[in-house]
């Protein structure tokens, strides 16, 4: 170790000391009993230097002999500086670490896994490193090669990138998607489809080895770089495409590789050019996924179907090397013959079922239940299911089959008529409603309709839901069978007698019945009447008396206006019983004026041509009949003149009353006809309609007019009471 000597009561001075010092003062250290002056002098050390100095105190210097032996011995080592990249020589190597010499007074240490990308580093290798600490607290000088990289890493990735150069890469670690890759110091990503041509499914097998690639994707903001090793091969792919699209021809068996499967197909490699084989190309038979006949990685043999030179696309075929199946299909399969077969496809329109491989049929969905009533394909089979069935039709040529399941069970319609002859009850299942009925189960394969007017007698339904739901029991009874369209019509308020016949006479013309009011739109009302009978009452009939109309829930009395027995129709009207009972009073007053004006007619008659003298007793009537005749007047508004009884001669007083008319005017009542009672009667004879004589003569322009002082009935009623008036007068 050399040592200066500073001046006498000075501080000493340790100054730097050369590799090749410190081996001098071990070896003189290891020599005990050496003399001082047998030092070994080291390159730099003054001749003049005093070993005995130490003896006397420290020796003192000039300034110039000072600075003379500092030059000399700075110049022993190179100068660094923090946090810069210097070069340096590699002067030992072990498992651990690499010791490299940058001509500091001591050598640097690097970890031995940042020169991973130089496999072949040996001593003397000049490198590059980032003087990272000159001197840690033991003295060490930290070097790192990693971050020497980095410093200048970036620039060369851009210029690799820039320039097409191939890099070569440290693969560290698998990642989601690809694999991590040490570049220049740098972490790159590798994606999984740029490793190779080939579809790569285990990635593992390159972490830990170095490869080249080409830098094809660098992101300055995020300072991300993506590389490829594909890029390196696709060049000679591609000429390795053209040299096989020349070879190429239609028909032509290769051998290639299962290279990567999708749903429609595989790509297979013909040895440096990818081939499609459509799922459809390679079986006969019906498949889902190509992974069903292949595998990855298999080798197989194809057929060229086509190829396109222009868009290096070749189509290839494996099928197609073996017969197809049809043509080796025997007689023994002929219509009638029964087959078992697996079900590969179910459509809307029926279910193919593969009898033989690569040999399928279709069961069309209306053979596959006797039902005339067609359901989803899916309620009967799956796709899977094992089945037998029954061939119907035959086409070699077309390569069509075609294959029924429900002839494997006898036809219930054979028997149709006597297990359900007409008016026969039987219990069945709803399976569908419709706007116009519900189709009722009655067994597999027999259903029939029971349409929306036979579900009830009495209750206006508009649709089936009203009444029943999908899936519930309902009680039939049978109305027809019509065995060659194979229908069956069945009705369910038909297991009742029809009440209507009843109805017919509770609910005749111009009966007067308390109803609720239960619906009111704009042509009227909806009346519920006794018995859950359902009447209608026109807008102009639900008018009360005070002017308001009817409103829902009202509870008033409504009278019988027309009655339609076939129809199930009833129309009533709430208006027409407080307008009839004003006409009823003004023609009941009418009536007693025409009959006392005939009777005084009538007696005026009598009196002119009886005798010319008055008895007592005549005058005594004559007075009677004056009295009669000018209470008439009095009630009269229109006043009759005064003038009129003059011509009045004696009369026998009981020859008044006109009682041989009676016997006529029964035989013409109104009220023998069918519907019209002491209500109506009263209002016929307000509109002038007195007898049936008079009901037969109307015309349909008299009955217009007579509809415009009283709407009491239809026009199709007034031609009822018409036709029955003439039946009775003929009687």
């Amino acid at each position: 170790m050399c040592i200066f000597a500073a001046p006498k009561g000075g501080k000493t001075s340790l100054t730097n000391e050369t590799n090749q010092e410190q081996e001098a003062v071990e070896v003189q250290q290891n020599q005990p009993s050496a003399p001082a002056n047998t030092a070994t002098k080291t390159s730099g050390a003054s001749d003049d230097f005093d070993w005995d100095a130490d003896e006397a105190g420290f020796g003192n210097y000039s300034a110039e002999e000072r600075k003379q032996m500092e030059s000399q011995y700075s110049g022993t080592f190179n100068p660094i500086e923090e946090k810069k990249v210097v070069k340096g020589r590699v002067v030992a190597i072990n498992d651990k670490d690499v010791v490299v010499n940058v001509g500091f007074k001591s050598d640097g240490l690097v970890p031995r896994q940042e020169f991973r990308d130089v496999p072949d580093l040996k001593i003397g290798d000049e490198v590059e490193v980032f003087v990272d600490i000159a001197e840690d607290t033991n003295g060490q000088l930290i070097l790192s090669r990693r971050k020497a990289l980095a410093e200048t890493a970036w620039d060369r990735i851009l210029a690799a990138m820039n320039e097409d150069q191939v890099v070569t890469g440290y693969v560290r670690s698998r990642t989601k998607g690809g694999l991590v890759v040490d570049v220049f110091g740098i972490d790159t990503f590798l994606p999984g489809s740029q490793i190779d041509t080939k579809p790569v499914r285990d990635y593992d097998q390159y972490v830990g080895k170095n490869m080249d690639f080409k830098i094809v994707k660098v992101n300055d903001v995020y300072k991300n770089v993506v590389v490829s090793h594909k890029a390196l091969i696709e060049d000679d792919i591609e000429a390795q495409k053209l040299e096989i699209l020349k070879r190429l021809e239609k028909g032509q068996v290769l051998e290639g590789t299962v290279k990567n499967m999708t749903s429609f197909g595989v790509f297979v490699d013909l040895g440096g050019i990818d081939g499609l084989l459509h799922i459809t190309d390679i079986s006969w038979g019906r498949i889902n996924h190509p992974e069903e006949m292949l595998k990855l990685d298999q080798k197989i043999n194809v057929v060229v179907l086509d190829f396109d030179d222009e868009k290096k696309r070749i189509s290839l075929g494996m099928k197609q090397l073996s017969e197809h199946p049809w043509n080796s299909l025997g007689e023994e399969i002929q219509a009638g013959t029964r087959l078992r077969g697996r079900v590969v496809t179910v459509a809307d329109y029926g279910a193919f079922v593969e009898v033989k491989p690569g040999v399928e049929g279709l069961v069309h969905v209306s053979e596959m239940s006797w039902s005339s009533h067609l359901r989803n394909p899916q309620d009967f089979l799956k796709v899977g299911d094992e089945i037998d069935c029954v061939v119907l039709g035959l086409d070699k040529e077309e390569h069509k089959m075609s294959l029924g399941i429900k002839q494997l069970t006898p036809d219930p319609w054979g028997t149709i008529a006597e297990k359900y002859a007409l008016g026969s009850r039987h219990t069945g299942v709803v399976k569908n409603l419709t706007s116009y009925g519900l189709f009722v189960e009655l067994e597999e394969g027999i259903d029939g309709l029971v349409h929306v007017s036979d579900l009830s007698w009495n209750k206006k339904i508009k649709h089936p839901a009203e009444f029943t739901k999908k899936g519930e029991s309902l009680e039939v009874v049978v109305l027809e069978v019509d065995i060659q369209n194979r229908r069956l019509s069945l009705g369910h308020k038909q297991l009742e007698e029809n009440p209507w016949d009843t109805f017919e006479n509770i609910f005749s013309i111009g009966s007067v019945h308390e109803g609720t009011v239960t619906a009111v739109n704009d042509k009227g009302a909806t009346v519920q009447l006794s018995y859950g009978v359902e009447a209608f009452a026109p807008s102009r009939h639900i008018k009360k008396a005070d002017g308001t109309s009817a409103r829902e829930d009202d509870v008033i009395e409504f009278e019988v206006i027309e009655f339609s027995k076939e129809n199930k129709r009833i129309i009533v009207s709430h208006t027409n019983i407080w307008k009839g009972a004003e006409k009823s009073r003004a023609a009941n007053d009418e009536a007693g004026r025409d009959k006392a004006r005939k009777t005084a007619s009538k007696t005026v008659k009598k009196i002119n041509k009886g005798s010319e003298k008055t008895t007592l007793g005549e005058l005594e009537a004559l007075s009677e009949l004056r009295a009669m005749m000018e209470k008439a007047e009095r009630s009269d508004k229109p006043a009759a003149p005064k003038a009129e009884p003059k011509p009045v001669a004696e009369a026998p007083a009981e020859k008044v009353a006109p009682v041989e008319e009676s016997a006529p005017a029964d035989r013409e009542d109104l009220k023998q006809i069918n519907g019209v009672g002491p209500a109506f009667e009263k209002r016929l004879h307000a509109l002038g309609v007195m007898n049936l004589s008079d009901l037969a003569a109307l015309s349909d322009e008299k009955i217009a007019e007579l509809e415009a002082q009283d709407s009491m009935t239809s026009l199709d009623q007034w031609h009822k009471w018409i036709e029955e008036a003439k039946e009775l007068l003929k009687s």
